[in-house]
């Protein structure tokens, strides 16, 4: 039985012999791009804001197989305006100015404090929120699907992407991570472990750390 690789291509991770590796038989991504927040395919220009949809954007290329990994292409670094030591004052009205953190995402720049100018929106938010909480809660167990315990799925646990059967499925089989994942200028990680990165392919390899059930329907 010949020896099965593991494709490199961004989007395939599929198996492979280098005796049934046709044309067409790999499909996949070129490259990301990250900015602001936003994760683009330089490819086909497709984008979210959340990494696990990004990753699930289906690939627009398609080739054969390789274990070669991917030169993944670098954006223009923005020229950054030389720094300033600012008053209280200055740095409030920064912290408000900043895209990353008027949308919610993590930034290291301003740190955990970007929670406190955005606890007014959510508190409004929450308020509107409660009033419909028995209504989310009976169309969340309508929607719940009924599976066969001997039917492969996939696990969307972020970090895992395992198929699994649930039967097989117990509380340390899936290896993932809580997250979030935090892009913030020219470094990738995961804020669950602490652990970043500069390059996507080093982001993609960086090892779970949390062990749980495997769940083919994990929250985005």
């Amino acid at each position: 039985m010949a020896n099965l690789l593991r494709c490199q291509r961004i989007g395939c991770d599929a198996t492979f012999s280098e005796n049934d590796n046709p044309e067409d038989s790999c499909t996949y991504h070129e490259s990301p791009l990250f900015h602001d927040g936003m994760k683009e395919w330089s490819c086909c220009k497709k984008r979210s804001h959340d990494f696990s949809l990004f990753l699930e954007i289906p690939g627009c290329k398609t080739g054969k197989h390789t274990t070669e990994k991917p030169v993944l292409a670098k954006a223009n670094p923005t020229p950054k305006p030389a720094t300033k030591t600012a008053s209280p004052a200055t740095n409030v009205s920064a912290k408000e100015a900043c895209p990353r953190c008027r949308q919610g995402f993590f930034c290291s720049d301003h740190g955990s404090q970007v929670k406190d100018n955005i606890k007014p929106s959510y508190q409004v938010q929450s308020t509107s929120e409660e009033g419909n909480a028995d209504l989310k809660e009976n169309v969340k167990a309508q929607a719940k699907k009924i599976v066969d315990i001997n039917q492969p799925q996939i696990c969307k646990n972020k970090g895992c992407g395992q198929t699994f059967k649930e039967i097989d499925n117990h509380e340390t089989a899936c290896n993932y991570h809580p997250g979030p994942a935090v892009f913030h200028d020219r470094l990738r990680g995961w804020k669950c472990c602490d652990i970043h990165v500069k390059e996507f392919d080093e982001f993609m390899t960086i090892p779970p750390c949390a062990k749980g059930w495997h769940n083919a329907d994990a929250a985005s």
